[in-house]
């Protein structure tokens, strides 16, 4: 999740283009929804039945000098949300851009378009972070990240993130034989992670990770980029353990890095191909369904 050197400035545009959008959007469906004045407003202590004898020589009423002002697209005044305005101000004042191109970003934000608000949970904290919570403005954004002198100094600039310290004890170089593990029976089983007997099952976050039915789930992080990192194998197979745990529905579960070798075998065995529906650039998109509704479903299509 941390950013790597790309172009600031095309970063920059891009993501102010994509809250300005949102702002439209917002702007736009407050318009349609807010109900029209009632041509002839009568004060609710008037009585109805002298309505008539109004006089139109009277003195007309002076607009409220705390009115909003009415403009030709917007008949209503609409508030950007903080959220969203805190984080137009921060990428507006930061060279530090995410690491996903627009293409990339642009897969997540048109599910979050038609989710949110929804449960969001993110493997990675990072200077993206504050961008995944306004895109989900009114639902809840959580991010799980491995190293906690990072999360403390993420929280000193943006502390209204939501964010969890959790350890791995996974390398990459293991990643051979997690596979291998990964093929056994008892890796093939719905359940829990909490109580599942597959190593490659995540069990030591909070309580409530495990409770929440995630709708979309982002694995960009732990570290994965040299063969002492963490890596991201355990990541991706609980990812999909709770996609298939949820009661019902499907979750959207989103890897990004896929052109490495541990992102793109893990996500293609656990996630599985069948239930893979896009991919640009180094982001893959999968949609997993619930196997609690179906017995006997099988773990990849």
């Amino acid at each position: 999740m941390r950013s790597k050197n790309q172009s600031p400035i095309n970063i920059k545009i891009i993501i102010l283009g994509l809250f300005f959008l949102l702002f439209l959007l917002v702007i736009a469906w407050s318009s349609y929804s807010s109900p029209r004045p009632n041509p002839s407003p009568i004060a609710e202590n008037d009585d109805l039945s002298d309505a008539s004898n109004l006089s139109t020589d009277e003195e007309e009423p002076k607009p409220s000098t705390t009115a909003c002002p009415s403009l030709p697209l917007t008949p209503t005044c609409t508030k950007i949300p903080p959220s969203l305005a805190n984080a137009l101000v921060h990428y507006v004042t930061t060279n530090i851009t995410p690491q996903q191109t627009l293409k990339e970003i642009s897969v997540s934000l048109r599910v979050l378009e038609k989710k949110s608000p929804c449960n969001f949970l993110v493997f990675g904290l990072g200077h993206d972070s504050l961008m995944w919570t306004s895109l989900n403005h009114g639902g809840r954004t959580v991010f799980l990240e491995e190293d906690k002198a990072w999360i403390e100094q993420i929280r000193e600039k943006l502390p209204t993130l939501e964010s969890y310290h959790v350890t791995y004890d996974t390398r990459v170089h293991q990643a051979d034989g997690l596979m291998e593990t990964g093929k056994g029976d008892e890796c093939k089983v719905v359940g829990d992670p909490r109580f599942s007997k597959c190593q490659l099952a995540l069990k030591g976050f909070p309580g409530d990770i495990y409770d929440i039915e995630w709708d979309l789930i982002m694995v960009d992080a732990p570290t994965g980029y040299h063969d002492e990192a963490p890596g991201r194998m355990n990541a991706i197979y609980t990812a999909g353990l709770m996609a298939r745990n949820r009661e019902n529905g499907v979750t959207d579960v989103f890897v990004h890095d896929v052109d490495r070798v541990v992102e793109d075998k893990f996500s293609r065995a656990f996630l599985c191909e069948g239930y893979l529906t896009e991919q640009e650039g180094r982001l893959r998109h999968f949609i997993i369904p619930s196997h609690r509704t179906s017995s006997g479903k099988p773990f990849c299509p």
